[in-house]
């Protein structure tokens, strides 16, 4: 019997990202021949030119070249792509988006060459922020958080990762969790929350950083877990954050009611955090620029996705880089995401990350939109999207460029033509409110 689809897209040139993405040995820098630039294109990226992909209840139910369609097939919908080039759609898989207030006070005073974590002792940094989202009602947080969002999805996001971290008091943590499921859906994009209580010690326990850590793993967490608002749990494991027992403990509170951890580790100094985010068995840890050679090899042992940060690399001028290369050798997988917070990376734009990891932390761009589409998915935890292929769910970001290469190349001049969220069309891919 023919195929039925609910949406057909013909005339596509597909990136499946169903292919290895790591850079080829260096060659004797000669320009390919176009038909050599084509298989390495038809190589790094899985691509399927002339291509057609047919969507059924809200999943790629057949991909494969066009002229390759059964006889009779019919669909309730059809979009001709123009021969465009077809991504699964982008996964920012670490961001902060839900808070209120600004830090363009902390940027003037790096401007001025204060450091973050001096900024952070005088109590600018994440306290400032905390304050502003703690006043801010439900209604001005999702007004304020709306726009980053709909930023995201402007530039073929589907799905979003969102921590809460600026509550630090579990009504106001469970108010910031509550506001990303909320604008989410309101944008039609997945979003999946992170409690990330364990960010800084709020100022009603300065001083008491173990009977804070003792108050998230008796009432914050608990209360995530029964409202079913949290998808997983973070802490923030660094000198200026909490300690390696203090994140254990955390840790097993969160397994105790059966949420999967992430851990912020090795930003600022190599504190241990890859290997202990490893021993949790954790889905990711993220930042890594101080990561040993151990923390590496932990984290390749224990499949926990590597999640560079490459926004808070350049806003905060750092000059040590994650360890590319030795998580490339170890098989690690590495995810880009933009770390969207107001103090340390104000961006809002996967195309963007992406090019930052390629000029400063020297992927290749083929990596690179592996980092935000198949790595990215597994460092949340889902196996059911990153890349095009059959039975997975039909998020598709359609783009006006002519190789896939172009998403990392330009700077902030990402072409989003069309996304498909699930399979709904969005043939206006929403834009920055202003």
């Amino acid at each position: 019997m023919p195929p039925e689809f609910d949406l057909l897209l013909r005339r596509v040139r597909l990136a499946t990202m169903r292919a290895d993405t790591r850079p080829a040995a260096r060659g004797t820098g000669t320009v390919p021949r176009d038909d050599a630039a084509s298989a390495a294109i038809d190589r790094r990226y899985g691509a399927v030119v002339g291509a057609a992909l047919g969507i059924a209840g809200g999943t790629i139910a057949w991909i494969g070249r066009e002229r390759d369609l059964p006889r009779g097939t019919r669909a309730a919908g059809e979009l001709d792509c123009g021969n465009r080039w077809a991504t699964p759609g982008l996964i920012d898989c670490h961001t902060h988006l839900v808070y209120a207030g600004n830090r363009a006070r902390d940027f003037e005073r790096r401007a001025g060459g204060e450091s973050y974590a001096a900024i952070a002792a005088a109590g600018g940094g994440i306290k400032t922020t905390v304050a502003a989202t703690r006043e801010a009602s439900r209604d001005a947080l999702a007004a304020a958080s709306a726009p980053r969002l709909a930023a995201l999805a402007s530039c073929g996001a589907t799905t979003v990762e969102i921590k809460s971290g600026y509550g630090l008091d579990t009504a106001n943590e469970l108010k910031q969790l509550e506001v990303a499921r909320a604008i989410a859906e309101e944008a039609g994009l997945d979003v999946r929350t992170t409690l990330l209580a364990a960010h800084a010690l709020p100022p009603e326990y300065a001083g008491r950083p173990d009977d804070y850590v003792e108050y998230v793993c008796r009432e914050t967490i608990p209360a995530a877990a029964r409202q079913g608002l949290a998808d997983a749990v973070d802490a923030y494991c660094e000198t200026i954050g909490f300690t390696a027992e203090a994140t254990r403990r955390v840790f097993a509170a969160a397994r105790a009611h059966r949420l999967p951890v992430k851990l912020h580790a090795d930003q600022l100094s190599d504190g241990g955090g890859a290997a202990l985010a490893a021993a949790a068995g954790a889905l990711s840890a993220d930042h890594l620029e101080y990561t040993s050679a151990a923390g590496v090899a932990a984290l390749a042992r224990a499949g926990t996705v590597a999640v560079l940060l490459p926004g808070a690399f350049y806003t905060l001028r750092e000059r040590r880089q994650p360890p590319v290369g030795a998580l490339r050798d170890h098989g690690v997988p590495i995810a880009i995401a933009t770390d969207c917070n107001p103090g340390t990376s104000p961006v809002a734009s996967l195309p963007l990350v992406m090019n930052m990891a390629c000029t400063l932390f020297g992927l290749a761009p083929a990596e690179a939109l592996a980092g935000v589409t198949r790595c990215a998915a597994r460092a949340l935890g889902l196996a059911d999207r990153g890349t095009l292929a059959e039975g997975l769910r039909a998020d598709i970001a359609l783009w006006d460029i002519d190789e896939p290469a172009e998403l990392a190349w330009t700077i902030g001049m990402a072409s989003c033509h069309a996304v498909v969220r699930g399979g709904r069309l969005d043939r206006e891919p929403a834009r920055t409110a202003r």
